[in-house]
């Protein structure tokens, strides 16, 4: 096909257009396994005129833009800006070669948490495609699952995951993508021609798209337009103020919109660092924070840390073992005039997390804040310590509008109305709408509709969230120290409208889809899952079941009744290894279920577990 379009560009006299085909003719030559060698092309050297990218121009270039812990390679905007112009350009040439050939198309990609996972998520903004980040922890069905829904036309994976990228394939995918492997970048690229912006013709096509578990039996896509990624990123741009001397420490799941939008996104758009230091390890975390306080250091200080209340409990539960040297360096760390912003997301915060964090760190209060992939960060307490509250998320968050529908009413819930009658606090679902708001679920209108409930006053309309919440003032903040948006009654989160929704160690997790994988099990012929409290995770997945007596009896391990530990093996290639059941209590009748057929959860877990 390459080399149609480069005979016909060059019939034609057109030089773009040839030093295009030409391109592609040479970059995807190993894909099509032609015989010819590539050489050097002059880049074309252009990203489109939006606003990510035109900060990423504006950005002082020498500036550190990149960084990993262990290795301490780095990046500068220099080398991201020309990083980006070469994987736009390999991408589109081995897509085909043809300018805006993928706009709209979803480009799934499986990469560390790194410099190539930055790269190849602008690259595909660039390209105004739909960036599909894949967890590279997921088993291989969940991963077909997703490339099935969303029809992705790509598949790019750097070279730790290319085995796992074949594997995808190998599942028999109904539509097979073009699969691009790409070589660990080990330096950064630079670039001698000015990166020009090119205006896109059309609208944009391009975005993010996530996918996250819902009260259906499978997970959604959230497709999050080009537009909402900027508005979402310019909202928490001015209200926590990310600036070019940020070093944020990056701790976080690359799947999900905590770690791509509030620690990806956002700082690039502001020019501050990032540091990647994924997995997760306590010891490092620790000694990457003492450092710069360190004899004989030159480590920069960490002055931006966002994590999830499980990072900040194993962190306060490991210190105690770090040597005294290290103890009193990481106090000074995390001490509030060098770690700017700590912020806490994605699970409710314990108040005792809290207290000894504070404690800790010679009185550093965590920022809450409250935010889902449908909608990024929806609302916030303020930078002012006075406006991180306990128990609340704070405000909604600038250009987010927020209101309360009460839960048994219906109404709206206004201003001054927050107590009944009696004096009770009314308790209302939190629904939103505004710029940073998603645009779909992909392929599935009736959830899409489902979600949605048109406004009163004309304007767009207003976003279901499912969480419960109650909304007072608090006398001594939200008097606009933290910006004009930090202002009046704060929200108090409840809980979700659906028990089907468990939330564990930051992850949700749809009950449904879990039921419906040990309902496929032979073993089990009833299933109900339910989320259990857990003060490390917020909540756990535990599994109510009743088994098929004959096939259970002899098909656990050794010939032994099957049991928990059959389940979990059962389950291992089929679930994530946050959705799986870390309790299974077996019934010896059927589980209790109302005239409707459904099972009260709330009261099973009391009879079962007795909570």
């Amino acid at each position: 096909m390459q080399g149609r379009m480069l005979i016909s560009a060059l019939s034609r006299g057109s030089a773009p257009l040839a030093r295009r085909a030409f391109q592609s003719f040479l970059q995807c030559n190993a894909r099509h396994q032609h015989r010819f060698q590539p050489i050097n092309c002059r880049s074309l050297s252009t990203l489109p005129n939006l606003p990510l990218f035109r900060a990423l121009q504006d950005h002082d270039q020498s500036s550190l833009a990149v960084i990993h812990s262990a290795s301490s390679r780095s990046f500068t905007y220099g080398n991201l800006v020309a990083d980006v112009v070469r994987a736009k350009e390999r991408l589109l040439a081995c897509a085909g070669g043809q300018q805006g050939g993928l706009a709209g198309e979803r480009v799934a990609f499986l990469a560390e948490n790194s410099y190539d996972y930055v790269v190849t998520l602008l690259s595909i903004l660039a390209s105004d495609a739909i960036a599909l980040p894949l967890s590279p922890a997921f088993p291989v069905g969940e991963l077909k699952y997703i490339m099935d829904n969303s029809q992705a036309k790509v598949l790019v994976a750097t070279e730790k995951y290319a085995a796992k990228a074949q594997d995808i394939l190998k599942a028999g995918l109904e539509r097979e993508p073009i699969l691009e492997v790409k070589e660990k970048i080990k330096t950064g690229a630079s670039i001698s021609d000015q990166v020009s912006l090119q205006d896109i013709v059309q609208e944009s096509r391009g975005g993010m798209m996530l996918y996250t578990s819902g009260t259906t039996n499978r997970p959604k896509g959230v497709l999050i337009p080009q537009s909402a990624l900027t508005a979402q990123a310019a909202s928490l741009l001015e209200a926590w103020k990310y600036s070019p001397e940020d070093r944020l420490l990056h701790l976080l799941p690359l799947h999900h919109i905590h770690g791509t939008v509030n620690a990806i996104v956002t700082p690039i758009l502001a020019g501050s660092s990032i540091e990647f230091m994924f997995p997760f390890n306590t010891d490092a975390v620790w000694k990457r924070l003492a450092a710069p306080f360190l004899p004989a250091s030159s480590a920069s200080k960490i002055t931006f840390l966002t994590a999830v209340p499980t990072i900040y409990n194993r962190l306060l539960s490991s210190f105690p073992s770090l040597s005294p040297d290290v103890q009193e360096a990481a106090k000074k760390g995390i001490a509030p005039e060098n770690l700017r912003l700590n912020i806490s997301g994605s699970a409710a915060l314990p108040t005792p997390t809290k207290q000894a964090w504070q404690d800790l760190s010679n009185g550093n209060v965590l920022l809450e804040r409250f935010g889902m992939t449908e909608v990024g960060m929806a609302i916030s307490c303020g930078l002012d310590f006075a406006d991180r509250v306990d128990g609340s998320v704070g405000w909604a968050l600038p250009s987010v509008e927020a209101r309360l529908v009460d839960t048994e009413t219906n109404e709206v819930i206004q201003p001054g109305e927050e107590y009944d009658a009696n004096g009770r606090e009314r308790e209302g679902e939190i629904q939103l709408r505004g710029p940073t708001i998603f645009r779909e679920y992909w392929a599935n209108e009736k959830a899409t509709k489902e979600a949605f409930v048109d406004s009163d006053d004309g304007k767009s309309k207003w976003f279901k969230t499912g969480d419960v919440a109650t909304r007072r003032v608090v006398e001594h903040a939200g008097k606009g120290t933290s910006g004009d948006w930090a202002q009046g009654p704060m929200y108090f989160i409840q809980g979700r409208l659906s028990v089907d929704i468990i939330k564990t160690g930051g992850e949700k997790v749809s009950a449904l889809e879990v039921e419906r994988e040990l309902l496929s099990l032979p073993q089990v012929s009833e299933a109900a899952v339910v989320g259990l409290p857990s003060e490390q995770w917020g909540q756990k997945v535990a599994a109510v079941v009743v088994l098929d007596a004959e096939k259970a009896a002899s098909t656990g391990r050794n010939g032994k009744p099957w049991g928990a530990l059959d389940m979990r093996r059962a389950l291992k290639d089929r679930l994530a290894t946050y959705k799986m059941p870390q309790e299974m209590k077996v019934l010896n009748g059927p589980i209790p279920r109302n005239a409707m057929g459904k099972v009260n959860k709330k009261t099973l877990v009391k009879e079962v577990f007795g909570i």
